[in-house]
């Protein structure tokens, strides 16, 4: 298998591919990571109403538009990004919440 360059390294689209290819598969480790969360979350919480938080949802887009913006990258697009990832984690919560409660019954 050949190296993972860094990008800035790159010289050809197979380098620039094999490096994407790369980190999709670090995304989705860590986002399987996060989403092992709101399974927690949906444990913890005590009832359905407490997964949509809007205030937490809004610092968390912010605080990812802030780091995006520090690292250089597309803040807007980022807090884009972030938005449906914070909404496919509510309904995502959502079900596992749902879930939980129906195994209890």
């Amino acid at each position: 298998m050949a190296d993972i360059l860094p990008g800035p390294d790159c010289t050809t689209m197979a380098e620039v591919r094999r490096g994407v290819d790369a980190v999709d598969a670090e995304l989705i480790a860590l986002l399987t990571r996060r989403f092992a969360y709101m399974d927690a979350a949906a444990r913890i919480k005590p009832d359905r109403a407490a997964v949509r938080d809007e205030k937490r949802k809004a610092d968390v887009i912010a605080n990812a538009q802030a780091r995006a913006q520090a690292a250089g990258i597309p803040h807007e697009a980022i807090a884009d990004i972030w938005d449906e990832l914070v909404e496919a984690s509510i309904a995502y919560e959502l079900a596992a919440f749902d879930r939980r409660c129906a195994t209890r019954d």
